[in-house]
């Protein structure tokens, strides 16, 4: 019997790319997404179910759990993917702004994983991947709330994997470097008025860090490939960095003292 994935965020990026990486692998695929009525490639998928899940609205969250368990039987893994990046001046962010960002990234992936335990729980076993990134263990200058929902990410998940521990689900981390994928041009900015003093710092900031991503080169299908792998290899590893600037990064700031690393980014991102 094949098994069943869940997957959020499936419009674009990462997300995507799961989705025909479980479903090229033989999975049952629940491929949810805010506006699947506007998807057409994954539709032609076999072994596919598409279907609207906005993981800030719990209704259509607990339908597409309820829809997926009665169409295949059984969720074996979930895959917290959905997400956006708000960018751009601390100082100017709007209430709205910000609370949008944890409603997304944090509560939105609470919700999600909540509507799910108690299938995990009666299965007695489940896997749940949350997709977090580099940003929840090393901040950069002008992404001040999007560092804040990912660093939360990864503080939940590092401590939810010992309470599911008992129940026989296990909790991992995926951690991806720099890649190009749509949440780039989608990302939401709080500028504040013209003129401000912030503003020349963060256009410097903004080049800077855009010339690092597209210097990199990654290719995307590292992270599909690296979320199937916490998927499906029976480990107790909670974080899989994805990436070579993801290893890099990680090592640069464990082996340099804090004053070391902020003077390393003053240089590097002109601030």
């Amino acid at each position: 019997m094949n098994k069943t994935v869940l997957i959020t965020g499936t419009s674009s990026g990462f997300g995507k790319l799961a989705v025909k990486k479980f479903q090229a692998e033989g999975w049952n695929v629940i491929a949810t997404m805010r506006t699947p009525e506007k998807e057409q490639a994954l539709s032609q998928l076999e072994n596919l179910l598409l279907l609207k899940l906005d993981v800030t609205d719990k209704r259509s969250i607990t339908k597409a759990v309820s829809d997926g368990i009665s169409h295949f039987g059984k969720i074996d893994v979930l895959v917290n993917n959905a997400g956006f990046g708000l960018q751009g001046i601390f100082e100017y962010t709007t209430d709205a702004q910000m609370r949008r960002q944890f409603d997304v990234n944090v509560f939105g992936l609470v919700s999600t994983t909540q509507a799910l335990l108690p299938h995990f729980r009666a299965n007695e076993c489940g896997v749940i991947v949350n997709v977090a990134s580099i940003a929840g263990r090393v901040a950069f200058p002008f992404t001040t709330f999007y560092h804040a929902s990912k660093f939360a990410v990864e503080g939940l998940t590092e401590s939810l994997q010992y309470e599911l521990m008992p129940f026989g689900i296990r909790v991992k981390l995926i951690e991806p470097g720099a890649f190009d994928t749509k949440i780039n041009s989608n990302s939401v900015w709080a500028i504040g008025e013209s003129g401000n003093p912030y503003l020349n710092k963060l256009d410097v900031a903004k080049t800077t860090m855009q010339g690092m991503a597209a210097a990199s080169k990654q290719d995307p299908e590292e992270v599909s490939d690296a979320i199937f792998t916490a998927a499906t290899d029976d480990s107790d590893i909670l974080r899989y960095p994805v990436g070579g600037d993801a290893f890099q990064i990680f090592e640069s700031r464990v082996k340099m003292s804090d004053t070391e690393f902020k003077n390393m980014m003053k240089m590097n991102l002109g601030i």
